[in-house]
């Protein structure tokens, strides 16, 4: 994939991203490649598409990126990413109060991290399974669908029952990134997920994990699971989060 090539791709994922709506040549052209011909871009589009990184869902659309687009974005594109200062105060202060509400802490911390992502959120603290934000989730258009809706509200209810398979596909101290298909859970084949186990000051082990469409903004939520692993370090926590950010 030459570097114009790279360029439509990521701007392809960044639109879809944000909108959800196939995204089309003249779009890219006029927002992230100005000066390229709405032509080029679309030529160069076909053969991405041909190589198995876009897809068109009709003939008339514009392109979607696939499984294989995103997981190229990912490993190949995307740049690593820091939670803002602002951004890192507002959870600190958004977790300490909301600790002063709750003495859960599996509890406090889901409903913080479903208000962070706007989506469903679980905390497992040792035996204690707390998850909070499904009606967010399953706001998000790909999901509208009743039997893609049920089949993810169904799998979201046995979560707590497949943590540890999930865990299988993870080495200790890596943050991985499982897309569409890849995802370990099959019923949720649509979703993507990022998994971070960590341990505590303490030597307890937990994991960080976020599960949400596969327009999941993955460099934020990656620096999330970072943030949230440093200022959790000392606490014996399993936490699972699922959704966007």
């Amino acid at each position: 994939m030459n570097s114009r090539q790279q360029k439509i791709l990521s701007a392809v994922v960044e639109k879809y991203t944000n909108t959800a709506v196939a995204v089309s040549s003249e779009a890219v052209a006029e927002k992230y490649l100005k000066g390229v011909s709405s032509a080029t871009i679309r030529n160069d589009m076909t053969k991405l598409e041909k190589d198995g990184y876009l897809h068109q869902p009709h003939i008339s659309a514009g392109r979607i990126p696939t499984d294989k687009g995103y997981k190229y974005f990912v490993e190949e594109i995307m740049k690593d990413q820091e939670l803002s200062l602002m951004e890192q105060k507002r959870m600190q202060a958004e977790l300490l109060k909301l600790k002063a509400q709750h003495n859960r802490l599996s509890r406090t911390t889901a409903k913080l991290l479903s208000s962070f992502t706007g989506s469903f959120a679980i905390n497992r603290l040792e035996k204690d399974f707390s998850e909070f934000g499904i009606r967010e989730l399953l706001d998000n258009p790909e999901f509208k669908e009743v039997d893609e809706f049920c089949k993810v509200a169904e799998a979201l209810d046995y979560i707590d029952e497949n943590i540890d398979t999930i865990l299988k596909q993870v080495k200790e101290g890596e943050t991985k990134i499982f897309i569409g298909k890849e995802n370990p859970i099959k019923e949720i084949s649509n979703c993507s997920m990022v998994v971070s186990p960590y341990k505590t000051k303490k030597g307890e082990k937990g994991v960080l994990a976020i599960i949400g469409s596969k327009r999941m903004k993955y460099a934020k939520n990656k620096s999330l699971l970072e943030y949230l692993k440093k200022i959790l370090s000392s606490s014996v926590v399993i936490l699972l989060v699922i959704g966007n950010f």
